[in-house]
């Protein structure tokens, strides 16, 4: 194995002749290097060789080879010299350094559909604002930094998307003169989920919804396996239309195939769930391409609705457990919600499903359809941060190589919520970004070798 430094070394820095140069001047009180790591950025291209990424007023400002254009690859023991002398050759500067030898660095994991405080209870105890903040601390712990909340969103909700979007260096927890608050994931909100049975009703909705600035419009086009009415296509086609009148998009959950067709068809800005009753066909594939919407596959959204029966096995995996919600733990080990559980029929429909959604996700991969990483994480038992990990093993056990999987979670996802600040290690973007030991793009299971987390330059703590 490389030898590997100390992680959060601060240090004085000062580049030693011949090394890797900044690229820009650096403010003492707000900037920071990470030295000797190999950048995934997020684009596609293959891992670098040994770099410096420089963080500068909470983005990245550049990403440079520590060995510049030279060929072949020096000795470990050599590289350790290097890479020390950047940091001990040091003068009055007061930059911070981080250096994790031989370790990978990529961008913040983004979530296209998760949910954020729907979980809350009334008199826990706990705020609703604390609780949400929380659970974005959660997701950031397990290397997720942005996620996009669709539906159940409150009013409370909008103020802390704005404020963790709002600038970095000099965001404030409220009042001026409040200590900055500590990282957390980001947040996008679609509201309440938009429900009615006419035109007429969902039109009313859409705008008040949209008074409230989401990012985007959640409906719901589901019967759960014929227990309830399903919203019509008349009455979704009502929904797109008024949405994008108010210049937002739609994302759709669904079930079933010939709902998707009429779905994009109709003009939905996502399709925020798999196909899970039958195989896809050419006309679907065929659709996606046309309309290029992204399609986020909620793997463990199934895993859910079958796994409680009984006491399931990542139960013992030690990655949950070091950073569980206690109280979902104790509800879902309930035995007497266990029983119904087995004894709702449900739970063997939805395992039939997920077998047809990784079918479906390996095929529109294949054919080139978006896929944009989504888990449905947040309601009851779909454990925050670390269902983004099961996702993942979901989806290459599906057939996706790593790359592929990291692409959805990285780069694809931002483009998908049309953002052009995160989803990228690239100069300019925002300094969202997790380190890891082992190299992701060999197995993304490495990706649980968390070193470190950092969100608008900030590191996450608890990890």
């Amino acid at each position: 194995m490389t030898p590997r430094l100390p992680t959060s070394l601060a240090v004085l820095l000062a580049l030693s002749p011949g090394a890797c140069q900044p690229g820009s001047p650096f403010d003492p009180a707000t900037d920071f290097i990470v030295v000797g790591v190999h950048v995934w950025d997020g684009t596609g291209t293959p891992p670098s060789e040994l770099a410096v990424v420089q963080i500068s007023e909470a983005r990245i400002l550049s990403v440079d080879p520590v060995f510049g254009d030279a060929a072949g690859s020096p000795d470990p023991v050599d590289t350790i010299a290097v890479l020390a002398g950047l940091l001990t050759d040091a003068n009055d500067t007061g930059i911070g350094g981080h250096m994790v030898l031989g370790a990978y660095l990529i961008p913040g994991l983004i979530n296209t559909h998760g949910h954020v405080g729907g979980t809350w209870v009334p008199g826990s105890g706990v705020e609703y604002g604390e609780y949400m903040f929380n659970e974005l601390q959660r997701y950031a712990r397990f290397g997720v930094t942005t996620v996009n909340s669709l539906g159940g969103d409150r009013e409370l909700s909008f103020a802390l998307r704005d404020a963790s979007w709002r600038g970095d260096a000099e965001e404030a927890a409220g009042d001026a003169g409040d200590e900055r608050p500590p990282p957390r994931a980001r947040l996008l909100v679609a509201g309440p989920v938009v429900t009615g049975l006419t035109p007429g009703e969902v039109a009313d909705m859409v705008d008040r919804v949209a008074a409230m600035n989401p990012d985007w419009i959640k409906i719901r086009v589901d019967d759960n396996l014929g227990a309830t009415t399903k919203m019509s296509p008349e009455t979704y086609a009502a929904v797109i239309a008024r949405s994008r009148e108010h210049g937002l998009q739609v994302a759709s959950h669904l079930f079933y195939q010939e709902d998707a067709k009429g779905l994009l068809r109709a003009g939905t800005g996502m399709v925020a769930h798999s196909i899970r009753d039958e195989a896809v066909d050419d006309e679907t594939i065929a659709l996606f391409r046309e309309t290029g919407v992204c399609y986020v596959p909620t793997l463990t959204r199934e895993v859910s609705t079958f796994a409680y029966g009984d006491r399931p096995d990542f139960f013992d995996d030690p990655f949950l457990m070091s950073d569980v919600d206690s109280a979902q733990f104790a509800a879902v080990s309930d035995p007497a919600r266990q029983e119904r559980v087995r004894a709702s029929g449900a739970a063997e429909a939805y395992g039939r499903a997920l077998e047809i959604a990784q079918a479906n996700l390996a095929r529109l991969s294949e054919v080139g359809v978006a896929i944009a990483f989504g888990t449905d994480s947040g309601p009851l038992g779909r454990f925050q941060g670390y269902f983004e990990h099961m996702e993942m093993e979901l989806m290459a056990e599906a057939g996706l190589t790593p790359e592929q999987i990291l692409r959805s979670a990285t780069g694809v996802a931002a483009e998908c919520l049309g953002r052009d600040d995160i989803g990228t290690v690239e100069p300019g973007r925002r300094a969202d970004f997790v380190i890891v030991g082992g190299n992701p793009l060999e197995d993304v299971r490495n990706l649980r070798e968390i070193v470190g987390v950092w969100v608008g330059g900030v590191e996450v703590e608890g990890r």
